[in-house]
């Protein structure tokens, strides 16, 4: 029996996202069970949220490049993009140290650890949208596996020697410093400096990648800002208790990550984009489905498995991984307009995100406030985006990009063979 090419690059990204995030998991599990107390794992938990929202440039580079390479840009100025990219996060991560301490109230130490990662990720991110463009998703999930085992077994040694929530996250910066260099390493083999399939044609830029951060930074502040806030409207244990139910809201956002990774390049081919969304968007939404059923199910195992300390998690579980499953929706919805250089459609999330951040630090002043508000920003915000994103993608395509423009690139997991058409989408 031939297997599909979707399914065979689906299951290759999926297998290495999986391996990835259970290292990013047993980071979590391995706190907040053993070696910190709620306490500690809640400041552990907002430095890598923060951390995380840094990391935006990182997110829409990828996606900017994956963008570029699928359009036969020019390979030498991609690879300039990634390292301009690289320096400005660099300084922002300056800027912010002060600015993430004060508003988290961490310290100025744990704060510097946790962004020292973030210019490191840009390069990560960078030579991945490389992969992802050519469509080599075979060597991408191996990329994405190896990332997160060099990222987590420092931060995890670090933790288990009792280095600390600081400790831990400096650990895990030098372990992401290694593996932006493999990365690298593997994305500048595949990119033969004279290329010159997209000679003469307008190239992304910073301003480029910008436009595509703040689509990338309304999904990750609205994935983050629940646990980011707990700390304001909650005490430190039961912002602990609460960091340690959005787990399940990162599982079940991070899961079908593949889906999106592999249906990207067909996103951002007009002669595919229409059909590909809806695909793409059903697929994510029955993963979902699945997650959140399976979390109400594990509920009841958390005091047993985890502790007491947890046990008001117990009737929450499944509504925690729901928003997860919500969010990852509207993750498929921005990464279409990302792909159509349409980032626009990014104004209604973070309409809808200023209205939630209201409604916490009104209304969540308790673990369960805080998770049903979390939930219902999240269903409001994927469904409306979802429906503009289909409806943008059924609009006729950005004619700067050419036939001739799309170079063809070989591929070691390749998902379908058509390239970009001027005039129609069969979606509409």
């Amino acid at each position: 029996m031939v297997r599909s090419p979707v399914v065979d690059a689906v299951g290759w990204v999926a297998v290495g996202s999986m391996l990835a995030n259970v290292c990013s998991y047993a980071v979590h599990l391995g706190a907040g069970r053993w070696w910190l107390t709620p306490a500690e794992y809640g400041e552990l938990a907002v430095a890598l949220s923060a951390q995380l929202v840094l990391t935006v440039p990182a997110l829409a580079l990828q996606a900017v490049v994956a963008r570029e390479v699928v359009h036969g840009r020019d390979d030498l100025r991609i690879r300039t993009l990634i390292m301009r990219c690289a320096l400005a996060v660099a300084v922002l991560a300056v800027i912010a140290v002060p600015v993430v301490s004060a508003v988290a109230s961490t310290s100025w130490t744990l704060t510097a650890a946790g962004l020292a990662a973030a210019p490191l990720l840009t390069v990560v991110g960078g030579g991945q949208g490389v992969l992802q463009g050519r469509r080599r998703f075979r060597t991408l999930g191996v990329v994405l596996a190896a990332v997160g085992v060099v990222r987590a077994a420092p931060t995890i040694a670090a933790l288990a020697a009792g280095a600390g929530p600081a400790g831990a996250l400096l650990a895990g910066a030098v372990g992401t410093a290694v593996a932006a260099a493999v990365v690298w390493g593997l994305a500048g083999a595949r990119m033969p400096a004279g290329s010159t399939s997209g000679a003469g044609l307008p190239g992304a830029g910073l301003s480029t990648v910008v436009r595509a951060s703040q689509v990338q930074l309304v999904l990750v502040v609205a994935v983050s800002l629940d646990v980011l806030l707990s700390r304001t409207v909650l005490d430190p244990r039961d912002a602990g208790v609460y960091a340690f139910g959005a787990i399940a809201t990162k599982v079940a956002f991070w899961l079908p990550q593949a889906v999106g990774v592999v249906f990207y390049p067909q996103l951002a081919d007009p002669a595919s984009s229409g059909r590909s969304l809806r695909q793409a968007v059903g697929v994510v939404a029955a993963i979902g489905l699945v997650i959140t059923v399976l979390g109400a199910l594990a509920g009841p195992l958390l005091p047993t498995l985890i502790g007491d300390d947890y046990r008001e998690l117990t009737d929450l579980l499944g509504l925690f991984a729901y928003t997860g499953a919500a969010f990852a929706v509207l993750q498929v919805a921005l990464l279409a307009a990302i792909a159509h250089d349409r980032t626009r459609i990014s104004i209604l999330a973070w309409l809808f995100l200023a209205i939630e951040a209201a409604a916490i630090l009104l209304l969540g002043h308790s673990v369960m406030r805080l998770a049903v508000i979390a939930a219902v920003a999240a269903t409001v915000s994927a469904v409306t985006t979802t429906l503009v994103a289909l409806r943008v993608s059924h609009q006729a395509p950005d004619r700067r990009v050419s036939d001739g423009a799309v170079g063809r690139h070989a591929s070691d997991g390749a998902v379908g063979d058509r390239r970009p058409s001027a005039a129609t989408d069969p979606g509409t």
